[in-house]
């Protein structure tokens, strides 16, 4: 189930509403376990049973990390790493032993082919919220959950469980115990709600549409034009994609009295490839900062250090987004990068005029997404050869380009801070305007996936 579905706006968002604050305050952590892992198996419900063992591993084990953690420090570890390894034991399992096999198989081909299962859904996100628990737990900055039920709704809680943010357990600790649902909370929680639905049913879906048109043209004539209005087109949607989840998982945290760290903050606007990733999604940032960076040392261990652990933080970045050659080129490019800067590119960025600033960070960028868009080695080098393959585009290109160009506009300016301000001015004249806005949002997207066909998220590929 996705929140840009009919099914869910309209059925099972309004049931769960009233379910929830129907029921007495205890019970409410039940509740919301109880339509969470509903919410996650409308599909396939065979793959809850996966996320439970996780739950149930990392429960137990918490108790005995807790247990040891100052008496028997090795005691602890051992726990804390049964913990972690149930855990990736079975990430690495659904997501990269097929990447493995079919490497393997490359090199020798006697290795038998094998059909691997389907990748669960946002398997990813909720194994890095389980394993920050545990690492939590046996650093002393958080205590065992002793209720199941608190500690099921945790991980399961249906706005952030598919792609984020992702909630670190001490973050909201004190919340599943005692949080407080207010009409004001819920207000703001359905305003930002409907503030991500428009980005990703009117803008994102709309750059998707580009990417289609685009990319079915280029894989024809192979011109600049098509291959640059496909990766700008990417660049949009993929920042309206998951932006757009991100508004609507907060804002549906808010409503039921949780408050998620935020996940974005204009990240096109970065002044440095180094600020972007300060930025765009923060949640996974952080999490690998506070659970891999700091650990191995950080920056405090010399300059060759400091460029090993962000080698390897930006490495296991790649590999965390996905099973596939390109995303790990990905990571490695971005990781070049970011080392470059803290070596000697940033001190002279930081000379320049911001807005030089800001195009030499987009460039990155953009590349970047040609990487993580390729999906083999062999597309990325066709989408990048084709941006610098200067021939004359067909008039059916140049139509197309001039056709999206109000899109590409707004989608451009909606990147920025501007929307926000505009709109926080009239508002403050005019405090009516938030609630038509939002009924207007919400008509539109309903008529528009009335309309479209089934449009899930991109990052529910991770």
């Amino acid at each position: 189930m996705v929140f840009s579905s009919l099914i869910f706006l309209f059925a099972y968002l309004p049931i769960t509403l009233i379910i929830y604050f129907a029921v007495p305050r205890r019970v409410r952590n039940l509740v919301l376990f109880a339509v969470s892992l509903v919410f996650y198996g409308w599909d396939e419900p065979k793959y809850i049973a996966v996320m439970l063992f996780e739950i149930c591993t990392a429960y137990f084990c918490g108790f005995y990390i807790q247990k040891y953690r100052q008496s028997a420090v090795k005691k602890a570890k051992g726990w804390l790493c049964a913990s972690l390894f149930a855990c990736l034991a079975v990430l690495l399992f659904f997501k990269y032993s097929g990447f493995v096999l079919d490497n393997l198989r490359a090199l020798i081909p006697s290795v038998p082919s094998v059909t691997m299962p389907k990748m669960p859904v946002g398997i990813s996100f909720y194994t890095f919220q389980i394993m920050s628990y545990s690492v939590d737990v046996y650093r002393g900055e958080t205590d065992a959950q002793k209720n199941f039920v608190a500690f099921g709704a945790y991980v399961t809680l249906f706005p952030q469980l598919i792609a984020g943010p992702i909630v670190r357990y001490r973050d909201v600790d004190d919340m599943l115990t005692e949080r407080h649902e207010s009409i004001a909370k819920a207000a703001s929680g359905a305003e930002r709600f409907c503030v991500g639905l428009a980005k990703k049913v009117l803008l994102a879906d709309g750059c998707a549409a580009m990417v289609a048109s685009f990319g079915a043209a280029n894989a024809v004539t192979g011109d600049a034009l098509t291959a640059w209005m496909r990766v700008l087109a990417f660049t949009l949607e993929i920042y309206f994609d998951f932006s757009g989840y991100s508004d609507m998982a907060i804002g549906l945290g808010r409503i039921f009295g949780f408050e998620f760290i935020e996940n974005f903050d204009y990240p096109y606007l970065s002044k440095s490839v180094s600020e972007f990733w300060r930025r765009w999604h923060i949640s996974l940032s952080t999490w690998f900062k506070e659970y891999v960076y700091i650990p191995l040392g950080g920056s405090h261990r010399g300059m060759p250090k400091k460029y090993r652990n962000l080698a390897i933080v930006w490495l296991l970045t790649g590999i965390w987004h996905g099973a596939s050659w390109n995303f790990i080129l990905w990571g490695v490019y971005f990781g070049a990068l970011i080392i470059i800067e803290k070596a000697f590119l940033g001190r002279l960025i930081a000379k320049l005029p911001k807005a030089l600033c800001v195009c030499y960070t987009m460039l990155a960028v953009v590349f970047g997404w040609a990487l993580f868009d390729g999906g083999t080695l062999q597309g990325c080098i066709d989408i990048i050869g084709s941006m610098f393959r200067f021939i004359s585009p067909t008039a059916s290109a140049i139509y197309d380009t001039l056709r999206y160009l109000p899109l590409l506009a707004v989608c451009v300016v909606g990147c920025t801070p501007l929307p926000k301000k505009i709109f926080a001015k009239a508002r403050a004249k005019a405090p009516v305007l938030a609630p038509i806005l939002c009924v207007i949002a919400l008509v539109l997207c309903t008529a528009y996936m009335v309309d479209s066909t089934y449009s899930p998220f991109l990052y529910f590929n991770f």
